[in-house]
């Protein structure tokens, strides 16, 4: 764990608001990973920057215990073209706390690695918090997730 600095950028892709209660974002994110997977959103995304995955939580109604939105995407240099059925989002950046997650994403291993952040006593900003599935995730069973937490500075 370590704190960076990460520059604005912008994001398109698919989206759902969830909720950590009763499990419901387990459900409801494990089904846009499908759509996502399933109909080759990563593919029909236009002006991606590179081929990078990320998972964003963000437009939080109070802290992780309340609704928030996750955007399944790729960054972009432009929100002007967002498809139909897809979200487009720029972000502001900041400063993040950097957690690695390393294991077998099937078996739930970054439930794990947010476990052990939500027990951590960090000053959240929640206004956005990030997976980065990279080079490192494209085996899901030896995966390795990058995970970023917005912190005040």
């Amino acid at each position: 764990m370590k704190n960076v600095t990460i520059e604005p950028f912008k994001v398109i892709g698919i989206g759902v608001t969830t909720t950590n209660e009763n499990g419901q974002s387990a459900q409801d994110i494990g089904q846009l990973w499908g759509k996502f997977m399933a109909e080759g959103i990563a593919d029909q995304i236009p002006n991606k920057i590179d081929s990078n995955v990320f998972s964003i939580y963000t437009n939080y109604q109070g802290d992780h215990t309340q609704p928030y939105d996750t955007i399944l995407g790729c960054k972009v240099d432009s929100l002007t073209d967002i498809p139909e059925g897809m979200v487009g989002q720029a972000f502001d950046g900041g400063t993040y706390r950097k957690f690695v997650s390393k294991g077998d994403l099937t078996k739930g291993v970054l439930f794990g690695t947010w476990s052990e952040i939500h027990e951590q006593p960090l000053d959240r900003v929640y206004t956005a918090d990030f997976e980065l599935y990279g080079e490192k995730a494209m085996n899901p069973t030896d995966a390795e997730v990058e995970v970023f937490v917005g912190i005040k500075n």
